[in-house]
């Protein structure tokens, strides 16, 4: 399956804005310090997953933290722990915009999910992309399925693109049909 097209569902830019602005907050300096020698050793597998892990103990849970593993598996190709510290981010997420635990009980009335600018829901929305999109590249298209569609409920002005998911799940059914 190619989902090229569909992009990185936490991209640098949205993945640095969250990290900063929202998740910076209550970052032990040390954390910090290992997120930013984990970046300039990313060429050096062993030496940067060491420095993430090292940020993780830290700071466990920290929202800077999950972004910066998430980031590193998904660019790495490591698509299977990426979708782990996607499930993570999306408990976070959750418990941060006071949601229910599992995505599919939440609702678009649950949170300001239609305003952009809120950064802890559009980070749980993110998050849930990313997860619904990790799903569909690991092969289990209706669990990405069902997870792009409460995206497009949950925002259904599609500020953060979940609609490409679906249109690449239709593309791939009409390629089978004929």
């Amino acid at each position: 399956m190619n989902l090229d097209g569909a992009g990185n569902p936490l991209s640098e830019s949205e993945g640095a804005l969250i990290a900063h602005t929202l998740l910076g907050e209550g970052l032990p300096r040390e954390a910090k310090d290992h997120l930013w020698d984990a970046g300039l050793s990313y060429h050096l597998d062993e030496i940067a997953e060491k420095h993430l892990h090292e940020a993780q103990a830290l700071a466990p849970g920290h929202a800077a933290v999950l972004i910066g593993l998430y980031r590193f598996y998904f660019y790495k190709g490591r698509l299977a722990e990426a979708l782990e510290v996607a499930k993570l981010c999306i408990c976070k997420a959750a418990r941060e915009n006071s949601l229910a635990d599992d995505w599919r009980r939440v609702s678009a009335g649950d949170a300001a999910f239609d305003r952009y600018e809120n950064i802890l829901p559009r980070f749980y929305l993110f998050s849930l992309k990313a997860y619904a999109y990790l799903q569909m590249r690991l092969g289990d298209l209706d669990e990405g399925h069902a997870a792009a569609n409460k995206l497009v409920e949950l925002d259904p002005t599609d500020k953060i693109g979940a609609k490409v998911l679906l249109d690449v799940l239709e593309r791939m059914g009409q390629d089978h049909d004929g």
